[in-house]
């Protein structure tokens, strides 16, 4: 029966709002949940949708094709030049290693070297999906685990183009005839020999490279002049709708048309734009992709070939772990890390969709391979949230090192009210300030050993994680009126702040600011008092300055009092554009603008004699006048 598609929307809203809060409560996670989901109404169980085929995956293709352009689009020149070893060495090796071991294992199985080369390429791919998804949740993303799992997926990613142009040259020219009716009717590449349709495929990808680069920034500026933003939505969409077309003229993947379209695109100053713009449906494409996943299981196909299917997945798991195992043991991980790192990638990757389809289109796989293949991937997918929960619940405990040895947070006895949370050099000197004028303050920090080293010097400072509510509760934040942020991490500060605007709106929040960039964030998360950790030193050096070059030290600070308070304001406009371009022109009509101002308050004082008190400048006057006439 065909069904619209509104109908097959339907079906699809309602059964990720029915399992995947179902599945997060029990903690099988999210990714889990859409699996069950799309087994559940998929044709194998309830047959709600799928029934007609292949048609499902169309749904599952347009989720790959928007993540993929979201990935490509944070594929940043600067990114990928700080990550270059991880990038290149973990990532590299984990990809090259993965691939001979299984490639080699696929011959023992009777397959010919290319098919098993093919093979060996798609199933060392994880899922960047799902791993990074699971990371984020569970917090690990700025570990060491988190940024090697992160390194490793960014190398497959980008490893899958020169997959895609390598698969042509794997097919033998007959098959490759034989299976001419899988290509899209009236692509470029048809009918031609194998280096030709190599050489056609990277040289459209590098021209899209070299064209992006050249036009996309001029079109969009033209577009954003006109000021209407559904417009620039579009114009975004239809450069990925337009490389993805053209990806298909070749012979690959719309999804890789979308990656290179976000590739593109990340080095345009409206990157943060197209983000925000396609942020608030990214979260429900991969669920929409990952019910695809879960309906796509075949499992009469299963049924038949259980035994190799299992032995697939078996093996699969088990040569990934010990590889990324190794690997990790290699690049010094800790033991804790670098089980979380390793077992977080046993799964396959989205891409295997996408590259199974292709090398059967390019004659390298046959239709029942691919199929076996595809419900491996799958099944993989489907198991990695458990294999996760097996490794945190029963591997870790067992084999964790110092890194799972996390010392519990102190009992907090006294309340006060004013709370500093972070204790190093710049919440100190605010404590030890409130301290000499009989203040008191409930002090916290993250780090166990300055913590103790402070106890050592007087100062009663206690030990936590200062972002949970917990704690907070514990040390008196609900009666407390003013909380100090002083913690030197700029994501644990955003972190804290959105705890206390949760939980304890009625708290002034002071925080520290690192720059003026990360003074820009937490305006823009709401923050009146922010406190820039450089900006009172540097104004101090430059009052010395104008003293020792003669200037009185009275109008020095008030002219520095002047500045800070002219660059406040400027920094609240500031800290609301988005688009570099515009920040520079306006960053430097407001740098002029207080040049100007200072200038004419400086003529100002001059003109009115500004002759205030300046004990300072009397001291040297009559030290001066001593030296002069001793006698007088």
């Amino acid at each position: 029966m065909e069904h619209s598609f509104f109908y097959k929307a339907l079906v699809f809203l309602g059964a990720a709002v029915l399992f995947v809060p179902l599945a997060k409560k029990s903690g099988l996670g999210s990714v889990l949940g859409y699996l069950i989901a799309g087994v559940i109404i998929g044709p194998s169980v309830m047959g709600f949708v799928g029934a007609e085929g292949q048609d499902i995956m169309h749904y599952a293709e347009f989720g790959v094709v928007m993540m993929l352009f979201l990935i490509g689009l944070e594929l940043e020149p600067e990114l990928l030049w700080k990550l270059r070893k991880s990038i290149l060495g973990l990532g590299g090796l984990q990809v090259i290693v993965t691939t001979v071991v299984i490639a080699g294992i696929a011959m023992l199985f009777h397959f010919s070297w290319q098919q098993a080369l093919a093979l060996g390429m798609i199933l060392s791919l994880s899922s960047t999906a799902i791993v990074l998804q699971t990371m984020a949740e569970k917090g690990l993303m700025k570990t060491s685990a988190g940024q090697s799992a992160f390194a490793v997926l960014l190398f497959q990613d980008i490893a899958v183009i020169p997959m895609l142009a390598l698969f042509p040259l794997l097919a033998t020219t007959d098959i490759l005839h034989n299976s001419s009716d899988a290509h899209e009717a009236g692509t470029w590449v048809d009918g031609q020999p194998a280096w030709l349709h190599a050489t056609i495929v990277l040289g459209v990808i590098a021209a899209v490279i070299a064209v992006g680069r050249i036009a996309v920034r001029p079109l969009l500026r033209l577009v954003a002049k006109t000021n209407m933003r559904e417009i620039f939505t579009a114009t975004a969409l239809l450069i990925v709708v337009g490389i993805a077309v053209l990806m298909t003229r070749v012979g690959l993947s719309p999804a890789l048309g979308a990656f290179l379209a976000g590739v593109v695109l990340a080095n345009s100053e409206y990157r943060h734009e197209l983000e925000s713009d396609i942020e608030p449906f990214k979260g429900l494409l991969l669920g929409v992709f990952f019910i695809a996943v879960g309906a796509s299981i075949d499992f009469g196909l299963v049924s038949q070939h259980l035994r190799e299917i299992i032995m697939w997945v078996c093996i699969l798991i088990a040569v990934k772990a010990l590889v990324l195992l190794l690997l990790g043991k290699v690049f010094k991980m800790g033991t804790e890390q670098n089980f979380i790192f390793s077992f977080g990638l046993t799964q396959v990757g989205e891409f295997a969709f996408v590259l199974f389809s292709f090398s059967f289109q390019q004659g390298i796989l046959s239709q029942e391979t691919t199929n076996v293949m595809t419900a491996v991937v799958a099944i993989s997918m489907g198991l990695s949230p458990l294999i996760v929960m097996v490794n945190e619940k029963l591997l870790l405990p067992r084999v964790g090192t110092e890194e799972t040895e996390e010392r519990p947070a102190d009992d907090i006895d006294e309340k006060h009210s004013v709370i500093i949370a972070g204790f190093g050099h710049f919440g100190s000197t605010i404590g030890r300030f409130l301290r000499a004028n009989r203040i008191p303050a409930t002090y916290l920090d993250m780090d166990s050993d300055r913590v103790d080293a402070l106890r050592k010097m007087g100062f009663k400072v206690f030990y936590g994680d200062v972002s949970r509510v917990d704690l907070l509760q514990a040390a008196g934040a609900d009666k407390a009126r003013i909380i100090v942020i002083a913690i030197s991490s700029p994501e644990k500060r955003l972190e804290m702040i959105e705890t206390i605007k949760k939980h304890f709106p009625h708290l002034h929040m002071l925080v520290r600011a690192a720059n003026r960039y990360d003074a820009y964030d937490l305006m823009n998360a709401g923050m009146l008092h922010i406190y820039r950790e450089s900006l009172d030193t540097s104004l101090r050096v430059g009052v010395d300055v104008m003293s020792l070059l003669g200037h009185r030290r009275y109008t020095a600070r008030r002219q520095a009092a002047n500045f800070i308070k002219y660059d406040e304001a400027n920094l609240k406009r500031l800290s609301s554009i988005r688009n570099p371009d515009e920040y520079v022109v306006a960053a430097r009509k407001f740098f002029e603008e207080i040049e100007a101002t200072i200038q004419s308050d400086r003529q100002y004082l001059l003109s009115e004699g500004d002759m205030s008190w300046d004990p300072d400048s009397l001291i040297e006057e009559v030290r001066a006048s001593l030296q002069e006439n001793p006698q007088g």
